[in-house]
């Protein structure tokens, strides 16, 4: 009888120890979970709302691997604020693994209970675009260092059939692209999941670019034409206000460019057909005119130009904001480096089995600039400054306002729009 009493309350003992146990596990519980997400372990401002639970270390941006499925990097919340400054100037620093980075983000750490903190949401890397000789641009011209001139060879001069066949034309400028970018080599894409024009999800986790090399804003002609992109108000019709500055720059990107096989040819073939005299300083002013003489769009005098809607980009105000123009590879690079571009997938191709790969220069997305939607919007990625303007001129004076060409490896129809004398736009449309 002794011994059932002992027994009956050493049970009850136990379970009144265990259900302490409990509790207590249930509180540590609470506690750690309350932390992970109230963020009250945060330094970093982001959300919790933001975060996942994944915890792989991708080898390939210098972090641990872990047996987790691989996902590629995530886009920062929305309130994550851009930097102000946007380009930060560092000479000395290069690129390793981290700097190819699209992003940077902390390890979880785990807990003396068991709990794996969750994962911060990443932030956006910033690249280190190297800008001091960018006020040498705005110098006198004569004050001005460029490139050596590409002499002409028989490569540069317009064979019969070029002359007669404006896709043979376009083909040879793209072999004579010498400055176009290697992927893999000089800059890496993450080109996320493919979508209809009319589907408005974001099917893209993260940023289109990766990396870029550092060694891209050392070549002259890249270098000049991006301190081209910050001159102009993107909102169309807003009045321009050109500076002297502006426009030196402006005339030393020609000169700059007018040294490359891209335009000397350019300028060979139009003299050939006829169109433009044989004088090559006309040449190079007829171009600076082309690109950026003022003109009126949205009802307002000089407040676009060929290089701003084709290169820059400009907002309509009127109606519905969207964005008209922007289709150039580096001022999308750029712009999604500070934030200002959020990146939505690509746009299924035509033709089933063409998915665009990392490798593809020639892409069809949708995005997001500065808070407001491009729908669809095509773009050469890797190409230098001086084959779009030549490619464009070249449509613009001898071909239509659609022109069916190969470029490469690529059909592409070359779509070149008038405004009076003008190039209103000209944008690539994949074919296939």
């Amino acid at each position: 009888m002794e011994g059932l009493v002992k027994g009956l309350l050493n049970v009850a003992l136990g379970n009144d120890e265990n259900e302490r146990d409990n509790q207590d596990r249930d509180e540590r519980s609470r506690s750690s979970w309350a932390q992970v997400v109230t963020g009250e372990q945060e330094d970093d401002g982001v959300n919790s709302d933001s975060r996942t639970g994944y915890n792989r270390q991708d080898e390939r941006y210098g972090r641990n691997e872990e047996s987790r499925p691989h996902m590629m990097p995530q886009k920062p919340s929305q309130n994550m604020q851009a930097s102000p400054q946007g380009y930060q100037r560092n000479e000395d620093e290069r690129r390793d693994n981290v700097n190819q980075s699209c992003w940077n983000q902390k390890e979880g750490e785990g807990n003396s209970e068991g709990w794996e903190t969750v994962q911060k949401k990443p932030t956006k890397r910033h690249q280190q675009v190297k800008m001091d000789s960018w006020n040498n641009y705005k110098k006198p011209l004569d004050e001005q260092d460029y490139s050596n001139e590409v002499e002409y060879g028989v490569d540069m001069e317009p064979s019969e059939e070029e002359l007669s066949d404006l896709s043979k034309a376009c083909n040879k400028l793209w072999e004579l692209d010498l400055n176009r970018l290697v992927p893999g080599k000089d800059y890496q894409i993450e080109c996320g999941e493919g979508k209809k024009v009319y589907n408005k999800d974001d099917m893209a986790e993260g940023c289109l670019f990766s990396w870029l090399n550092d060694d891209v804003f050392n070549k002259p002609s890249y270098s000049r034409f991006c301190s081209l992109l910050d001159n102009y108000n993107p909102n169309q019709g807003v009045k321009e206000n050109v500076t002297p500055e502006e426009k030196r720059e402006q005339t030393a990107f020609i000169e700059e460019i007018s040294r490359t096989a891209p335009i000397k040819y350019l300028h060979k073939y139009l003299s050939l057909k006829g169109i433009i005299s044989g004088d090559y300083e006309e040449f190079k002013r007829m171009l600076t005119r082309l690109w950026f003489d003022l003109y009126s769009r949205g009802g307002t005098s000089a407040s676009s130009s060929a290089f701003e809607h084709v290169f820059v980009g400009e907002i309509k105000e009127r109606g519905e904001k969207e964005v008209s123009g922007f289709h150039n590879w580096l001022q999308f690079y750029l712009e999604e480096a500070k934030g200002n571009v959020d990146y939505q997938g690509y746009i299924f191709p035509r033709r089933r089995g063409e998915i665009p790969d990392s490798e593809t220069q020639l892409l069809t997305i949708q995005f997001e600039w500065n808070g407001v939607l491009k729908s669809v919007s095509s773009s050469l990625i890797g190409v230098s400054p001086e084959f779009e303007v030549a490619i464009y001129t070249l449509c613009y004076f001898v071909g239509g306002e659609e022109n069916h060409v190969e470029i490469g490896p690529y059909p592409v129809n070359i779509r070149c729009y008038r405004l009076g004398d003008s190039i209103g736009s000209a944008f690539p449309v994949a074919e296939c």
